[in-house]
């Protein structure tokens, strides 16, 4: 479907018309006729499907039908991090080119200079406040703020933000806000607390989910079954061929971050660490010069394995596997994005084949093994057969207590009652 096709006024027409966006992502086509007709949504989409402009598109065109003659805070949106924060204000800042839309972050790091504009921001208000849970809890509780003006909530990611421990924060941010309003809830997955939180801020939402927790099939996926000190000939071996674009190289260890970030550059490529450790100011650095093409390769934890929106990574190296499938999903989304393609690859150590099996069987299919340079000698097997019996043996054991015989397990040591004395 084409956005002109799309009940959107002229202004943010022409908005897309200056950003060549012409046809709707699914995700898009779904959720903009139900946000347009005031409706609460909930959302479940995979990463980089272009559900940012889901919510934005209609938002603007709400905001434009009528002014904001109290200058009143009237749309909050809320991410999960910092850098997610700044890049939703962005992507405002495109859409609403043509139209007198005001927007400001209201995001944790910096300094008191900081907090001290955010709060002139609260008080003088605007229509779109893009928002991380704690900081802005923190200026509700000591910042005369008036919020009862918000005609539209957004929650972004809002798996992440629970995931993250900010289901407190967000009811709380609901009691300061009127409940009558429009809310959209957006979501990578719908695990049971995403649903305990739409029953309790949605009313009667309309529901969308769209290719649920699958990757991006523009995805070429691939890995390699090799020993853990092979991982850096064959990252060596990617690397002599020409990279067309920007990669990341995921690991689950800050200390491996740092490690392989050094090793990196000490083989004179170009590479920068992204990790937890890291100052505010420093991952801002880090971040905007991969994105203006001073870093070829970013190093990261999975801090940005959701949230980085930038649309010419063409490669995913997961330099050891991901605990979940979930994470697996969320790494390899970084690329392919706005009908782009890319490659994501995942070495597979012996130590991590059970972990991988997972994913594949999350995923349905088994995803093809790379051939590891023969000059880096002999591999592990990667037996199929073996993992699934390791498989089915560790999920014996059912959630409620009892084997697959229908019998009561025995429980451990700390778990039986103690003798009375």
């Amino acid at each position: 479907m084409r956005f002109d096709e799309l009940n959107l006024e002229a202004d943010v027409l022409q908005g897309l018309d200056a950003m060549n966006f012409k046809e709707t992502t699914p995700v898009q086509e779904a959720t903009i006729p139900v946000v347009l007709e005031g409706k609460d949504l909930i959302a479940c989409a995979q990463t980089g499907t272009g559900k940012t402009a889901a919510y934005i598109l209609p938002l603007l065109n709400l905001l434009t039908k009528k002014t904001n003659q109290k200058n009143s805070v009237r749309a909050i949106v809320i991410a999960p991090t910092r850098e997610l924060a700044q890049q939703i204000d962005m992507q405002f800042e495109g859409f609403s080119y043509f139209l007198p839309i005001s927007t400001f972050v209201v995001a944790g790091g910096g300094d008191g200079a900081q907090w001290d504009m955010q709060k002139r921001g609260l008080q003088m208000g605007a229509d779109v406040m893009i928002a991380t849970p704690g900081r802005l809890i923190s200026h509700l509780l000591n910042t005369k703020v008036d919020l009862s003006g918000v005609e539209y909530l957004v929650l972004d990611e809002a798996d992440r933000m629970l995931d993250m421990g900010f289901y407190d924060d967000i009811m709380q941010i609901c009691s300061f806000i009127p409940s009558k309003r429009q809310t959209l809830l957006f979501s990578a997955t719908m695990p049971p607390k995403i649903r305990q939180l739409a029953r309790n801020i949605l009313h009667e939402p309309a529901e969308v989910n769209i290719a649920i927790s699958k990757p991006n099939e523009a995805i070429k996926q691939s890995a390699y079954i090799c020993y853990e000190p092979q991982k850096m000939g064959i990252i060596n071996d990617i690397f002599s061929h020409e990279i067309k674009g920007k990669t990341i190289i995921f690991s689950s260890s800050k200390l491996k971050v740092k490690q392989l970030t050094t090793a990196l550059c000490r083989l004179k490529y170009n590479a920068r660490a992204m990790h937890s450790d890291l100052e505010q100011a420093q991952r801002e650095e880090v971040m905007l010069d991969y994105k203006n093409g001073k870093i070829d390769i970013l190093v990261a934890t999975d801090i940005v394995a959701r949230g980085i929106d930038i649309t010419d990574i063409v490669l995913v190296i997961n330099y050891d596997v991901p605990h979940d499938p979930e994470d697996y999903i969320h790494r390899i989304g970084r690329t392919a994005r706005a009908n782009a393609e890319g490659e994501a690859i995942t070495f597979v150590s012996a130590e991590e084949q059970d972990k991988f099996y997972r994913i594949e069987k999350f995923l349905e299919r088994e995803i093809p093994k790379a051939p590891v340079p023969a000059a880096l000698g002999e591999t592990p097997q990667y037996d199929i057969i073996a993992l699934d019996k390791r498989s089915s043996r560790k999920g014996h054991y059912r959630h409620n207590g009892k084997n697959r015989k229908g019998n009561r397990r025995r429980p451990r040591n700390d778990q039986r009652p103690k003798r009375k004395a």
